[in-house]
């Protein structure tokens, strides 16, 4: 079993802690409208949503996954570049995918839905995953088959595509996109500049 590392063993238990005071401690109405990312114009809208939301979730199934997306993609990765440089591209690619969702909500006219979880973020480490392990094998619980993650992970992507421009679901498919788009441009320039250490 991957070693918690300090970084993600932080993040889970700051998610973890506010999904007890949301649903069993606060008021869960009044924590979502103060930390949930609502749309800029919307009253309930609050600057510091860009970065909350990421710590809030819409129910247990909801945490569980992507706390368990966090820590088996996400720990070699902080054991490989250090907590620090983690922790910028973790939170990177969740403003990358915040921006996105944004971005669509104005454009396709969706005022009234607010955005909650971490998934923007994990897709950018996913992403990042993918870039640096691209033929770890990975399988999802409905389709058990393992594939390398450099197919794997595009084709989730692609997914997400299809279903934030069909609109089937309540799903921030945009946010997923946005924080793989944050997520690979970050790697790639990376890459480019020999960026892979920084001190812990």
């Amino acid at each position: 079993m991957i070693q918690l590392p300090p970084a993600i063993k932080n993040l889970i238990i700051i998610n973890v802690l506010f999904f007890v005071a949301t649903f069993y401690i606060f008021d869960t109405n009044l924590f979502f409208e103060w930390f949930a990312l609502f749309y800029p114009s919307s009253p309930y809208f609050h600057s510091w949503q860009y970065v909350t939301h990421m710590f809030m979730h819409g129910g247990f199934m909801h945490i569980l996954f992507n706390m368990y997306a966090l820590y088996a993609f996400g720990s070699p990765l902080e054991q490989m570049w250090g907590s620090k440089k983690f922790l910028f591209f973790y939170f990177s690619a969740g403003l990358g995918a915040a921006a996105i969702h944004t971005l669509s909500n104005y454009l396709f006219h969706v005022y009234n839905i607010p955005a909650v979880g971490a998934s923007g973020a994990i897709y950018g480490v996913l992403v990042a995953f993918g870039m640096t392990f691209p033929n770890a094998k990975l399988a999802m619980i409905f389709f058990p088959i393992p594939i390398a993650a450099k197919y794997f992970i595009p084709l989730l992507i692609l997914s997400d595509i299809y279903f934030g421009f069909s609109g089937s679901d309540n799903t921030a498919h945009f946010a997923h996109i946005g924080g793989a788009l944050l997520g690979f441009i970050i790697m790639l320039f990376w890459r480019q500049n020999q960026f892979n250490r920084w001190d812990n």
